[in-house]
């Protein structure tokens, strides 16, 4: 099976292109959602969290008040590197049951993982092949205030919160920019499937 890592500031359209190579036959696993999962209520990332930020980061239900602890984390980098530092090895463990997963079921195919901080963790090294989704600044600025609802200062700190795109970008066997319309942004995912495919 081909392992390839998926990555990309936040905001720059990693879903759609995720969801445009699942329509194409490639398994895909959302990083956010494996994210979401080991820090569900009852799970050890979730006793690990509040053990370091409080109680304050829950909501009423006992969950995890995702808003609330990305105020805290998106203001300190030594915060954000704790919480990173509990959440990442849950997610990579995670990612490795599922890749073992879906290699047992379909050894030919072609299993990609979406992580936002693949690079800055380490974890890309585990992945055959790294595709870096990227897109221009200014677009990237107005996605995220549009889609979180963030004032362009907020929306600013999280962006530089992250390692710079041009750096992600270094990394990468395939890069997809989605600057542009979704039908380029298809054709390029199209073009990228064919040469993983080839590659195998």
């Amino acid at each position: 099976m081909l392992k390839v890592g998926l990555t990309g500031s936040i905001a720059v359209g990693k879903s759609f292109v995720c969801e445009s190579f699942r329509k194409l036959g490639c398994h895909v696993l959302d990083a956010d959602r494996t994210a979401r999962e080991v820090v569900e209520p009852g799970t050890v990332g979730l006793r690990q969290v509040v053990e370091q930020f409080g109680d304050s980061i829950l909501d009423q239900a006992g969950a995890l008040d995702r808003k609330k602890l990305a105020g805290i984390v998106f203001k300190s980098n030594d915060k954000r590197q704790l919480l990173n530092s509990i959440i990442h090895p849950l997610v990579i463990e995670s990612q490795n049951t599922w890749l073992a997963a879906r290699e047992s079921e379909d050894p030919s195919g072609i299993a990609i993982v979406d992580a936002a901080l693949m690079i800055e963790s380490g974890g890309y090294q585990r992945f055959d092949k790294l595709i870096v989704v990227w897109c221009q600044p200014d677009i990237q600025l107005s996605r995220l205030i549009n889609r979180d609802g963030l004032s362009r200062s907020e929306a600013e700190d999280r962006i530089s919160a992250q390692m710079a795109q041009d750096e992600k970008k270094s990394y990468a066997d395939y890069l997809i920019d989605t600057s542009n319309s979704f039908e380029d942004t298809s054709r390029q995912v199209a073009e990228t499937f064919s040469s993983l495919k080839a590659s195998q």
